[in-house]
């Protein structure tokens, strides 16, 4: 195999500088419309034929020139959305977008891919085939995935491969972990319709936000009663809202919660409970109950595990064997790059991007920050896994 990975350190301040650039203007989910522009005009200059998926997203084509070879397809994806964050760090790359900020390391991904791209670029009459590269929007909202999986983009693919950032593992990590790594996600909303009266006449009314809490109590008690306890579950509720004045009894209550499983049987077990228990505690209260499930649901993340081992010798020739981990906790994320694996064989692989005796700041922080040699190892890892699997 041809390694990349020399060429890839010398792209190292180009991506330093486009990373920057991405994380100072970000845009949440179908919202990329300046990101996109970006990384459209860096296709443009390494002579990429690209197209728009969706309104957002950008799908860029690496064509082989050579005569024979084997006329694989891969698949390459990166997330570009940001979230609804507001920026506490003070750097000179400070989101300048009020509200919204990569804290996801999804800015360290999109650059990373487009410097790989620009080593691959350069290598077309040294293979066959074709590096299929994808900028998708909507990763940490509703799933841009599906876009692209319409598109067509996994016809003919052999495999799928994708990075994450990982600030828990220092810049020069990298994690390769067969077979489950990350939840099945189902989003739910709840809404508790009572009747609004005085508060100084409670029995006169029915209260949806006490109807509320209570439903809120016993879907905790469904994972801490209901559950195994070395069973990997969450059902969170992160959205409350009732009620119109501290003196008025809460007409309406709504609130939206995720449920996060690791089996077909537990996932569909759980939805069936929390419809079945939300109805029973709203009706004992007297209220009404409505409940949504949300069509955008994740399913679990499952690497392939041949392909893993393909990725982890990658891993191992860019970092050194003792760089590489093969097991972690399970997480309770959830990606729909589990989509694509579902369609093709392939691997998500966690990047080392904290420093070294530093303490680390969580993904989903408003001080995450990333240590941007990482952006050599993401890159090298989409650059020489390519490599690998075109035979270049």
């Amino acid at each position: 195999m041809t390694s990349l990975f020399s060429q890839v350190k010398q792209q190292k301040d180009y991506m330093t500088e486009l990373r920057r650039h991405f994380h100072k203007y970000p845009e949440p989910g179908y919202e990329e419309f300046k990101t996109a522009e970006r990384i459209e005009e860096e296709l443009l200059a390494m002579g990429i034929p690209y197209k728009r998926v969706g309104e957002t997203g950008v799908l860029g084509i690496i064509k082989g020139n050579a005569a024979s070879g084997t006329g694989k397809i891969i698949v390459l994806r990166a997330d570009i959305d940001a979230l609804r964050i507001q920026e506490e760090n003070d750097v000179p790359y400070r989101s300048q977008n009020d509200g919204v900020m990569h804290a996801c390391g999804h800015d360290g991904h999109t650059a990373a891919l487009l410097g790989a791209a620009r080593v691959l670029s350069k290598k077309r009459d040294s293979f066959s085939g074709e590096a299929r590269l994808v900028f998708q929007q909507a990763e940490e909202t509703s799933g841009g995935a599906k876009y692209f999986i319409a598109d067509g983009v996994l016809e003919g693919a052999g495999r799928v491969f994708g990075v994450h950032m990982k600030p828990e593992l220092d810049a020069g990590q990298i994690a390769v972990i067969p077979g489950p790594m990350n939840a099945a996600v189902n989003a739910f909303r709840i809404t508790v319709k009572g009747k609004s009266a005085h508060i100084a006449h409670p029995q006169r009314g029915v209260d949806a936000l006490f109807a509320a809490c209570q439903i809120v109590n016993a879907l905790q008690g469904l994972v801490t009663r209901r559950t195994s306890p070395i069973e990997t579950v969450i059902i969170g509720i992160g959205k409350l809202h009732a009620g119109t004045a501290s003196n008025i009894i809460a007409e309406e209550a709504v609130m939206d919660g995720t449920l996060r499983t690791y089996t077909a049987e537990l996932r569909e077990e759980l939805i069936s409970r929390i419809t079945e228990t939300s109805g029973l505690i709203a009706a004992i209260s007297g209220a009404e109950r409505e409940i949504k499930w949300s069509d955008d649901s994740y399913p679990v993340l499952v690497n392939d595990k041949d392909v893993c081992k393909e990725a982890a010798e990658i891993a191992g020739i860019i970092a050194g064997n003792d760089a590489v981990i093969h097991s972690l906790p399970r997480s309770l994320g959830g990606d729909d790059f589990a989509e694509f694996l579902l369609a093709v064989p392939g691997v998500y692989v966690n990047i080392g991007c904290g420093y070294t005796g530093k303490p680390r700041i969580a993904l989903h922080n408003s001080r995450f920050d990333m240590n941007e040699d990482a952006l050599v190892f993401a890159a090298g890892m989409y650059a020489d896994y390519t490599a690998w699997y075109l035979k270049l």
